[in-house]
């Protein structure tokens, strides 16, 4: 029974949850990212934004929160293959980051779609 299908699966779950909480409570980053999720999550309730609204929402909040959680990971794997500074492990940095930056700004848009017809209705 303990390596059946569903308690593998289980069992991955679990490993998820525990890496979601080490990111919020260790990474500064996914922590201004979650801030920034709720404030858009009570925005969202204020403004009664529509169904289709609130799943463009959904996407773009998990959309930041993985991307920067996977750039994370690597800023980690390159720090521990290469602890010193080194010219391929800063552009391998930087790409990630510049992966964050792009799903930031898709985010930004999604909102302004969102919110600036509401805000200046």
């Amino acid at each position: 029974m303990r390596d059946s299908f569903l308690a593998k699966r289980l069992k991955g779950a679990g490993y998820a949850f525990k890496g979601a909480w080490i990111l919020i409570r260790t990474e500064p980053s996914i922590q201004v990212q979650v801030v920034i999720s709720i404030l858009v999550t009570i925005a969202g309730f204020y403004f009664d934004i529509t169904k289709t609204e609130w799943m463009f929402q959904v996407f773009a909040i998990g959309l930041v929160l993985s991307t920067e959680g996977l750039n994370s990971a690597v800023e980690g794997i390159a720090d521990f293959i290469h602890p010193d500074f080194h010219t391929k492990i800063g552009y391998i940095k930087d790409v990630a980051a510049g992966a964050v930056l792009f799903s930031a700004l898709t985010a930004v848009v999604i909102a302004a779609f969102i919110y600036l017809p509401y805000i200046f209705e």
